[in-house]
């Protein structure tokens, strides 16, 4: 008799004591592991704390018979998927079937012939080790592909990021220079403009006093145009169009921030410059309209230190959850009317602050719109999951800002939202190679309020304020 060379153990159901031995001395001597039961009952006990490989079950047994023992076995899902072969001197066949049906993978009819035993016991260990084999590749194979798959999604990620950022930031960046040679224009003549309006005013003044009785036609004129008024006034206008042409610089230099090209390395940078150039380029979407008021931007910016990171990439990430925050208010639009909408504004909050140990920057992007469903928000980060309609979006754009945060920058990106109130993004960003901000570096929003002081309130800035 050749001896199986295994370490599996095969578990032995008789209430008959000659059978356990004859069958137990076979399969001993072919160099199997054997383990014996004298009921449905002790064998189901025995199993919690040493699963066999393969059963050999009697049908026939007082108490809990084998085809009840069956029964149990395969609905419990750690022995579903042991093999069982039914130990019987029954010939009837609608037994057989029954046993077939309850998940037995053979019959042995008694009285047992050893070759016979030993042939289908090395049989189904044999096709269960393959079972295992196959189990095994599969898995393996499905974790390859899986592997194979998502480092497939992650690269065209990347190309989907390089090439939006490439093609929006070519053409900020064109404007941005377009706007500086008229704008370097204007503010190169309008020193001298000032210079020559206060030389024909010092010549008015000049004639004036020489000739204090003009000419009744020239009096005419005098009292027409206003000439005290004109005085007092073209100065204030010189003024006004200094202050835009800073204004147009200031638009200009935000539009250079969000289009800035990243290196292959990480630099200092100030988040707040992002957030602020990003919320520029969506502005004309902040805009009031004929089906609502203005979106207000709520800004609480804390002190934060420059942050070593990808600036052109990070302003992607604030674009993408700004322009997600803004679709989600303007669904929620939908079933509002203009004044139900001005009594409850749609607003985006904007808070920037450390965390409790200062090791990591936080950027907290909340809205108050239609919010998520929460059956969706675990998948609102996953490669093409998108709510909106065929055309309206490609499910892109978290998922890039998912990986951008969590693999560019070794941060957290996460979501807290509830149907009908809102959601927040929060970004985190480690400070392990962030360097101090120098205090007296100005930012866009400083340059606006200069600028346009009486707009103050509502540019806002270091602090709380609306857009």
């Amino acid at each position: 008799m050749q001896p199986i060379e295994s370490t599996e153990t095969i578990l032995i159901v008789d209430d008959n004591p000659h059978n356990l031995e004859v069958l137990s001395e076979t399969l001993l001597d072919a160099g199997l592991d054997v383990a014996v039961a004298t009921s449905g009952e002790s064998a189901l006990r025995q199993m919690e704390y040493n699963v066999p490989s393969l059963i050999l079950l009697d049908v026939m047994m007082a108490g809990m018979d084998g085809f009840e023992m069956c029964q149990r076995l395969k609905a419990n899902p750690a022995t579903q998927d042991i093999p069982v072969l039914f130990m019987t001197a029954l010939t009837d066949s609608v037994d057989k079937v029954k046993g077939f049906n309850l998940g037995a993978v053979d019959y042995i009819t008694k009285p047992f012939q050893q070759e016979e035993v030993l042939a289908r016991v090395r049989t189904h260990l044999k096709l269960r080790s393959l079972a295992k084999h196959l189990e095994d590749k599969v898995i393996e194979r499905t974790a390859e592909l899986s592997k194979s798959l998502y480092e497939l999604q992650q690269t065209q990620l990347q190309l989907v990021q390089s090439e939006k950022m490439s093609t929006l930031g070519q053409l900020v960046a064109g404007v941005a220079h377009e706007i500086n040679n008229p704008v370097g224009f204007l503010a190169g003549n309008l020193g001298p403009a000032r210079e020559y309006v206060q030389d024909l005013f010092r010549l008015l003044a000049l004639y004036q006093q020489k000739y204090p009785n003009p000419d009744p036609a020239i009096q005419t004129e005098i009292e027409v145009i206003d000439l005290d008024y004109l005085r007092d006034d073209l100065p204030q206008l010189l003024n006004s169009m200094e202050l835009g042409i800073e204004r147009v610089r200031s638009i200009s230099t935000s539009l250079r921030t969000f289009s800035r090209t990243d290196k292959d390395y990480k630099v200092n940078f100030d988040l707040h410059e992002g957030i602020n150039s990003t919320i520029l380029i969506l502005k004309h979407r902040l805009k009031a309209n004929e089906q609502r008021p203005e979106i207000q931007i709520v800004k609480a910016y804390g002190q934060l230190p420059r942050v070593k990171c990808f600036p052109g990439q990070l302003n992607q990430v604030f674009m993408n959850i700004l322009a997600n925050a803004i679709d989600a208010i303007e669904e929620q639009n939908q079933s509002r009317s203009f004044q139900e909408i001005s009594a409850d504004p749609n607003v985006i909050t904007i808070k920037t602050e450390l965390n409790e140990d200062d090791s990591a920057a936080l950027i907290r992007i909340a809205d108050n719109g239609a919010g998520i469903p929460e059956a969706i928000q675990p998948h609102i980060f996953d490669y093409s999951f998108t709510t909106k309609a065929v055309g309206q979006g490609t499910g892109l754009g978290l998922a890039i800002a998912h990986q951008i945060v969590t693999e560019k920058h070794s941060g957290t990106l996460t979501v807290t939202s509830s149907p009908g109130q809102g959601t927040e993004f929060v970004v985190r960003l480690p400070l392990a190679e962030a360097e101090p901000q120098p205090a007296s570096e100005p930012n866009a929003d400083s340059a606006l309020k200069t600028a346009f002081p009486r707009a103050a309130a509502t540019v806002g800035g270091s602090g709380d304020g609306a857009l």
